[in-house]
């Protein structure tokens, strides 16, 4: 199982690093080949609009794809996304993964549509606008409850 998180920004909340850098060892540690790779943040404001910062992170997002991407199922992270239970996402995750299943984060201002338009699937984590890196921390938590889900390992309740 292979899976890559891909987001806009660096993260810079010490505490949310520290929480989704404690699943992505959790995850390794049951053999899953999980990374996670940043283009850089557009700043909104001044002299771009809201839908240019978009189109370029979503432009810096697609050639990142293009560059790591091997066969597998691309799922953005949206609010117009699907929700899932835990159980319907360990179900989903096992076929999107193989060979490799990569997640995408946008920035602040969410995900250009162009972006979306590419990917196989939406993913909504919640009907609650979150932050950004807080989402970063989400979806590593529900991939390795997922995973336990998969492997039958006593984590999910």
């Amino acid at each position: 199982m292979r899976i890559r998180l891909l987001n806009v920004g660096k993260p810079r909340v010490q505490d949310a690093i520290r929480l989704h850098d404690d699943y992505a060892e959790r995850l390794k540690k049951l053999g899953v080949g999980y990374e996670t790779l940043h283009v850089p943040e557009v700043r909104a404001g001044g002299r771009f609009s809201d839908d240019h910062v978009k189109e370029r992170e979503a432009r810096s997002l697609l050639e990142l794809i293009e560059r790591n991407r091997s066969k597998g199922t691309l799922i953005a992270l949206h609010e117009r996304g699907e929700l899932f239970s835990s159980r319907q996402l360990a179900g989903l995750l096992e076929g999107w993964s193989m060979p490799a299943a990569t997640f995408v984060i946008g920035g602040p201002l969410g995900l250009h549509d162009r972006l979306l338009e590419r990917c196989d699937r939406l993913w909504a984590l919640s009907p609650l606008t979150l932050p950004h890196e807080l989402a970063r921390v989400l979806v590593a938590e529900q991939l390795y409850r997922a995973t336990t889900i998969l492997r039958r390992i006593p984590y999910h309740k």
